[in-house]
């Protein structure tokens, strides 16, 4: 598993996850937050399938 996901998009997806996820906590938006899952699963692993797949990378390069 290579890291793909980096810097912005990292810490985006980390608090967008958190924040659908008390949303659903809260009832607030119902069962549908729990999907906050997948983008803050994808922000603490640093890895995102479907940026394998589509070929797609976030993370700087060392040179």
């Amino acid at each position: 598993m290579k890291t793909n996901v980096g810097g912005v998009d990292k810490i985006a997806r980390i608090v967008v996850g958190a924040l659908l996820i008390l949303l659903a906590l809260t009832g607030t938006i119902g069962a549908w937050g729990w999907i906050g899952i997948v983008p803050l699963a994808t922000g603490l692993f640093n890895f995102c399938p479907l940026y394998a797949l589509i070929g797609v990378n976030t993370c700087k390069t060392k040179q």
